[in-house]
């Protein structure tokens, strides 16, 4: 007789154990909140794969391509590099094409911590590079989009100068760069982990411009900023090597508290800027009272004149 073969039920809501990464364990021990955006994105990816639709099998077989076009994260406490993580993930319902997904997340120590609460939202790319796939699992099928985000509408004419253009009139940074093929994934494109390194990228540059540079408050002060919260959503797609434009703008400066400033991405086609994408970052600053523990301050002075723009 030959035996029964049965298939367990895909979990709706799935757990997993990650580590931070050691790379972004750069002030002290503290995890920064890229690497914390990056355990948010392995618990969705492997969520996926305990549902089994793997990131990997979808695009060599089907050719669909899994991109995180959303994400939005509070962290509630800070990781530290040798902490254990446990994320819980559960699909959410949605109004769109994307799967929604929310995100939470732990911490063991001697008692379990909450550190992080995000929402995650996924587009199923078609892969336009051709070469023959299988059909779609019927799970995503009613997912599938050819492209990235609405169609790229044109946001702004491109002036001779788009970073003063852009900047003109705001308190804002910004800068162009070249798109660089270690920030893209399926050959072509920018993906999710790029935006969330450009968003760390620009803090670090508008600090700078304004005289209070990570570094030199370091050094001085031993401050460092700390994140409650971030988010990046994906307008458009934006492809290797084009040219982007990224520009940070402080929209609120809280008492001596916080200040959460936006960051607006752009490419120039055809003589005009299309925005590719959006997000928004709140920082405090604390100041480091020994290799473990950091605590809370208020802006001084300095710092707080260089965030309103007004310190020249």
């Amino acid at each position: 007789m030959n035996p029964v073969v049965t298939t367990a039920p895909a979990p709706a809501v799935t757990r997993v154990e990650l580590r931070p990464r050691y790379e972004g364990s750069n002030i002290c021990t503290w995890i920064g909140f890229k690497h914390v955006n990056y355990l948010v994105e392995e618990a969705v990816l492997d969520h996926l794969r305990q549902r089994g639709l793997p990131a990997g099998r979808l695009y060599e077989r089907h050719g669909i391509c899994v991109d995180l076009s959303s994400i939005d994260t509070r962290m509630w406490t800070a990781y530290h590099i040798d902490d254990l993580a446990v994320a819980t993930v559960r699909q959410l319902e949605s109004e769109d094409h994307r799967l929604h997904f929310l995100v939470e997340m732990t911490a063991e120590r001697e008692t379990s911590v909450k550190t992080v609460t995000a929402r995650v939202a996924v587009t199923l790319r078609q892969d336009p590079r051709g070469f023959p796939a299988e059909p779609a699992p019927v799970e995503v099928a009613a997912n599938l989009v050819p492209r990235l985000g609405p169609s790229a509408e044109p946001t702004l004419p491109a002036g001779a100068d788009p970073v003063a253009q852009l900047t003109k009139g705001h308190n804002a940074f910004a800068w162009s760069w070249r798109i660089p093929y270690p920030y893209c994934h399926f050959t072509e494109r920018l993906q999710m982990s790029g935006y969330l390194r450009l968003m760390e990228e620009a803090v670090d540059l508008f600090l700078a411009d304004r005289g209070v540079s990570i570094h030199t408050l370091l050094s001085e002060q031993n401050w460092i900023p700390v994140v409650p919260s971030s988010s990046v959503e994906m307008l458009a797609e934006v492809g290797m090597e084009e040219e982007l434009i990224t520009v940070f703008t402080v929209e609120t400066v809280f008492k001596r508290l916080t200040y959460t400033a936006r960051m607006d991405c752009y490419v120039r086609r055809d003589g005009v800027l299309v925005k590719t994408a959006t997000g928004r970052i709140t920082h405090g600053y604390a100041v480091i009272e020994n290799r473990r523990d950091w605590r809370q301050v208020d802006f001084d002075d300095r710092l707080l004149t260089a965030l309103r723009g007004n310190q020249r």
